[in-house]
């Protein structure tokens, strides 16, 4: 059987009956073999740790050192390098457990400013490759390549190596690619092979390649699904495909139509340029629990500004202001309040979020605390004056005044009164979700 072969550095590709060992226009060893290589063309594109990957660009020192992004004595790890991980360490990890695991690590609190900015630096050139480019966080997305193949001169999978060989010369950054038929299976790929992977699942070997895989593999099996599952001897996702399609409806309901499909390696699902960001949030974990109306407005305040600044670079307004809190037992509480007009404004976020907190303070101490807008859209014509009240009209021209006086003097030029005994810190959990229905 004949089988697409391509080269991953010098990108010379072709079709041999057997796969060869090496490229036999360069000798790299880096080759990708498969024999629908060629005709398929729905792709994953993940950075490999990226926030981690964009500081060891940066400073060199740090090529060889474990490198963990994250901070403070009780937050949470936001990305590890993989030196890091060999030690265990792992995203949304804490911290303390992250420096018993590996002591040696530098750590580096999260630069968001300079993620967004590389992000969007990567996404120019994706969308030099195809218009159907669907993000789903800041450091990954979904390609349809269909019908780009006269554009390119080429077939996707060369035109997605190229890509990954620009990135990592032209920015720095490493990325891992999967190349699948549909979404599900592209998104599975990009994680088989990292870092700097270029993994394919084709439409042939899909039931087989996915029936010893654990259930887990399956996005949305969590794991307390996971757990009842087992307890129903359910283990691998070939276990799912013997079972009738019927029989996990009727154990399971929806979720047992959507495991019977997923198991087969069965989605539909297009890949969708609209709704691009459903979700852009702010957040941070305390170093000693709040239970006050006082200290927590107070740090609702420094996120809401950070989340006010990243929509306004974005130039994005949101409809719905979602707060989040978790209680020293870990118990997390989300409210949400939907706007009349959606809005990017700090101060209407935060009187927003500060009605929602207000009714949570019961005496419960919180270790953390969170702000977000979803209902995403252009901000062309936001916020418009005429429409607001007139005590929230001034309230916008003055923060509009603060925004221009910041972005010549520094963020630090202007600091609202609330704050002014209590400087903003850098976050110290993951930031900026925009993600596909769950959190990154």
């Amino acid at each position: 059987m004949a089988l697409d072969w391509l080269c991953r550095d010098c990108l010379e590709h072709g079709t041999l009956e057997s796969a060869p060992t090496r490229c036999p226009a360069c000798g790299s060893p880096r080759l990708r073999c498969h024999d629908e290589l060629f005709s398929l063309s729905t792709a994953h594109v993940d950075c490999d740790a990226f926030y981690a990957s964009v500081e060891k660009r940066d400073d060199p020192s740090l090529r060889d050192k474990p490198l963990i992004i994250g901070g403070g004595t009780r937050g949470v790890v936001s990305t590890c390098c993989y030196i890091a991980r060999q030690s265990g360490v792992r995203s949304a990890m804490p911290m303390f457990k992250a420096r018993e695991l590996c002591p040696d690590a530098v750590i580096i609190k999260p630069n968001m400013a300079k993620y967004v900015d590389v992000s969007r630096q990567i996404r120019a050139h994706m969308d030099a490759l195809t218009p159907l480019v669907e993000p789903i966080s800041i450091d990954e997305a979904f390609l349809d390549m269909a019908g780009t193949q006269s554009l390119h001169k080429a077939p996707p999978a060369v035109v997605l190596a190229r890509f990954a060989r620009t990135i990592a010369t032209e920015i720095g950054v490493s990325i891992s690619v999967g190349l699948s038929h549909n979404k599900f299976l592209a998104k599975v790929a990009s994680d088989l092979d990292k870092p700097r992977g270029f993994a394919v699942i084709g439409a042939a070997e899909t039931v087989a390649f996915l029936a010893p895989k654990p259930i887990s593999l399956i996005y949305g099996v969590g794991k307390v699904l996971t757990e009842n599952l087992r307890k129903d001897g359910l283990v691998t996702i070939g276990q799912l495909q013997n079972e009738s399609p019927e029989r996990l409806m009727r154990r399971y309901g929806e979720t047992g139509a959507r495991l019977a499909r997923l198991s087969r390696g069965e989605d539909s699902r297009r890949i969708s340029t609209s709704g691009e960001m459903k979700t852009i949030s702010s957040e941070t974990t305390f170093n000693t629990d709040m239970a006050s109306l006082d200290a927590l407005s107070t740090e609702l305040l420094k996120v809401t500004e950070r989340l006010s600044e990243r929509l306004k670079a974005k130039n994005v307004v949101g409809d719905t202001v979602t707060l989040k809190l978790k209680s020293a037992g870990f118990r997390l509480r989300t409210r949400a309040r939907h706007l009349m007009i959606p809005t990017q404004l700090a101060n209407v976020i935060y009187q927003t979020g500060l009605s929602l907190l207000e009714r949570e303070i019961d005496g419960t101490a919180f270790r953390l605390i969170g702000i977000g807008v979803s209902g995403i859209d252009a901000a062309d014509g936001s916020d418009p004056a005429d429409l607001l009240e007139p005590a929230v009209a001034r309230k916008a021209a003055a923060e509009r005044a603060m925004d221009r006086v910041r972005s010549r003097f520094g963020r630090e030029a202007v600091v609202r009164g609330k704050l002014y005994k209590h400087p903003p810190a850098p976050p110290t959990d993951p930031e900026d979700d925009q993600t596909e229905g769950k959190t990154k």
